[in-house]
């Protein structure tokens, strides 16, 4: 069975932990020193090493390939990127040590189960234990999904909680009417369709013999054959890695029309509720859509709190979180190696000089060392 669980990018581990700038020791033998991993920056009391960097640079290569790029292609752009990604993992570091402050484990963990238990139901499988066997069978490790998770999980709730919620709820009416007041057009109720759809793949097959299979089944639902029935025994959409049965019968579900992909809302433009549209070709395969609802755009622009809220927070939010992540950065201790440190740190911004952290810091850890 074939599992594509999660779009989140696997965030590396750490291997190994050390402070200072020194390359990490391990001791093979007695006497004998090998040099096992490399810190590249030190954030707080945790490091980013060049195995991680490493593991992250590579899996950027793969996802460009994936999209089409020429792996050197690939490699230089993101050998060319590799400051912002160094930039990225400090930024990663700050948000889990925050959490950790913030007693989230629990809650992040409760997420990592919940998520993982609709996984389970959507594969069909009872239990976590035949999910995890299912994974291990598929090459994929269940333990590093699950840290993956905890990882992505608790840097969203950090940003949710100290700066989207605050936000949100910080918000006065007074600001919110005039918001309102002054961007009406933005709340008026934009045309939605609730779709269906079969899809064909061309996958390993003849474009044109699928083609034909297409129109043929768009003549049959035309002439009044059930569209539920059709898409169950011809769609071949695979679902988180399952193929649509009978239970899923073609159903994708209700989109606003402006935010429809564009080659989507062209095919199913000119549907009336209850239409078939022509097969439309994409990379993938040709995609036969039903219109099973039309709700026109709504005249009627009424003042509703939340949905200002949510707006005013979303336009809000970007620069109130690099904010939030430059105030972690220059109320922590974030020092770059030295190999680094010049395409690195104009990226960070750092107010407070790294030698006064430096200094600082050692104040603090000789302070705590005594007796």
């Amino acid at each position: 069975m074939k599992l594509k669980l999660l779009s989140f990018a696997v965030t590396s581990l750490l291997l190994v932990t050390v402070m200072g700038f020194a390359a990490a020791p391990t001791y093979a033998q007695e006497g004998e020193v090998q040099v096992v991993d490399q810190v590249v920056a030190q954030v707080n009391d945790d490091v980013i090493t060049l195995s991680m960097l490493k593991r992250e640079s590579k899996e950027r290569i793969e996802t460009l390939k994936q999209n089409g790029m020429p792996e050197d292609q690939a490699v230089a752009e993101v050998t060319k990127r590799q400051p912002e990604l160094i930039a990225t993992l400090i930024n990663e570091q700050l948000l889990l040590q925050r959490g950790k402050e913030l007693d989230l484990a629990k809650e992040v963990e409760d997420e990592v189960n919940r998520r993982m238990f609709e996984v389970a139901k959507e594969q069909g499988i009872q239990t976590i234990e035949k999910l995890d066997e299912a994974l291990r069978q598929n090459g994929q490790d269940p333990t590093q999904i699950r840290q993956t998770l905890r990882t992505e999980i608790m840097k969203q709730m950090v940003i949710q909680q100290e700066v989207d919620r605050k936000i949100f709820f910080g918000l006065t009416m007074d600001e919110l009417k005039k918001y309102f007041d002054a961007h009406r057009e933005k709340f008026r109720r934009p045309e939605s369709v609730k779709i269906s759809e079969i899809f064909l793949n061309t996958s390993g097959k003849s474009e044109a013999d699928v083609k034909a299979r297409a129109l043929e089944l768009v003549a049959q639902l035309r002439a009044g054959a059930d569209f539920k029935t059709v898409a169950a025994t011809n769609s071949e959409r695979e679902q988180n890695g399952r193929r649509t049965g009978p239970e899923d019968k073609g159903e994708v579900g209700t989109f606003e029309v402006p935010a429809l992909r564009e080659d989507v809302a062209a095919a199913i433009k000119n549907i009336k509720a209850g239409g078939i549209s022509e097969p439309m070709l994409a990379p993938d395969g040709f995609h036969i859509f039903r219109v099973d609802e039309r709700q026109a755009e709504s005249a009627d622009i009424t003042f509703n709190e939340n949905r200002v809220r949510e707006a005013m927070t979303i336009e809000q939010s970007p620069k109130e979180r690099d904010k939030y992540l430059q105030n972690l950065r220059n109320e922590g201790y974030v020092k770059v190696a030295e190999n680094y440190r010049a395409a690195v740190e104009p990226l960070l911004s750092l107010t407070t000089p790294t030698a006064a952290k430096t200094s600082e810091k050692n104040k603090k850890d000789d302070k705590n060392k005594k007796p």
